[in-house]
């Protein structure tokens, strides 16, 4: 009997021996199989950048293919980095792009314009990232976001740097878009310096449009950078807002050292008709600064119109053209 209890604890204690053996194997392959899945989802969550942006919270491919950019500002500063997007916004003036952006924008497919982009168009691209602007295209971002992940800035004014930075955020190129800016920085610097005792010039800035005329402030692209530079600006003029749309009696809130204007011609003629019209008449000319011969007109596109970092180097090489050549 005894010997009989005896195998039979013996029995129990191998088989509670096998089973811990066997749980133990159990664990150590559970920790085998779910460690690759540990590093794939590691490898996943390093594919993608969390972006914080005017809509939201977005997570976008670390390495974004296809761009789709709606912005003029935006398409320059993706070709600033380096990245031709697969669509983009219809210059404001062009056919369909600026002049300086042209050579770099011949596979690019057109999608509408910055007010009205063509979602559709958008969609047929099947792009991995859009980028956008609430100011322009709030109505749009879910539609937008349901194509691809998206990303907009806040607004369209003068300080097109803190777009420029969300940019590169959005296409993982932070360091890119640093050494873009800094140079960009450094121009500034190198010019405020040359200037001398001219960067107490007072600018006028001055925009015709088809049917009236504005008097630009310091929220706007041109006005930007020249406080960026150190220039002045008239005292009508040195307000913290983007512009005043002018009645001709407001002619004399023009006057300044040097005045530069720019007209917004889209191909019917009848802004440049308007500017002839204000530059001819008795008040315009009466102004110290035409009667010094000081006005010059300067590219729309240049000073106003694209808005982006190219269109911001451009403009210095205009400014350094007028005050250290001349």
């Amino acid at each position: 009997m005894f010997t009989t209890y005896k195998k039979s604890f013996l029995m129990i204690g191998l088989l509670l021996t096998f089973m811990l053996v066997m749980v133990g194997c159990g664990a150590a392959n559970k920790e085998k199989t779910e460690e690759p899945k540990d590093e794939a989802t590691k490898t996943e969550e390093a594919k993608t950048v969390t972006v914080e942006h005017a809509m939201g919270t977005t997570e976008v491919p670390a390495e974004a293919k296809k761009v789709v950019i709606l912005t003029n500002e935006g398409t320059e500063a993706l070709l600033a980095m380096g990245v031709t997007p697969v669509g983009a916004v219809n210059s404001w003036t062009g056919d369909p792009w600026y002049d300086h952006i042209t050579d770099e924008m011949k596979d690019v497919t057109p999608v509408g314009t910055e007010s009205e982009v063509n979602v559709e168009a958008i969609a047929a691209l099947e792009p991995d990232l859009i980028i956008g602007n609430k100011m322009r295209q709030e109505a749009v971002y879910e539609q937008l976001n349901a194509i691809a992940p998206t990303v907009f800035a806040e607004t369209l004014r003068g300080e097109w740097q803190e777009n420029f930075k969300l940019y590169a955020q959005a296409l993982n190129k932070v360091d890119e878009g640093e050494k873009v800016l800094a140079e960009y920085d450094a121009r500034i610097k190198e010019f405020s310096t040359a200037l001398g005792d001219k960067i107490d010039t007072k600018v006028s800035i001055v925009r015709f449009m088809a049917d009236h005329a504005r008097i630009y402030h310091k929220d706007s692209f041109s006005g930007v950078i020249l406080e960026q530079i150190g220039l002045k600006r008239p005292q009508e003029q040195d307000l913290p807002d983007f512009m005043e749309k002018a009645t001709k009696e407001r002619i004399p809130a023009m006057e300044g050292d040097i005045l530069f204007y720019f007209t917004y011609e889209p191909g019917d003629g009848a802004a440049t008709k308007n500017e002839e019209e204000w530059i001819n008449d008795p008040l315009f000319k009466n102004l110290e600064v035409a009667k010094a011969g000081k006005v010059y007109k300067v590219d729309d596109t240049i000073w106003n119109t694209a808005g982006g970092v190219l269109a911001a180097n451009l403009l210095l090489d205009d400014l350094e053209k007028h005050f250290l050549e001349q």
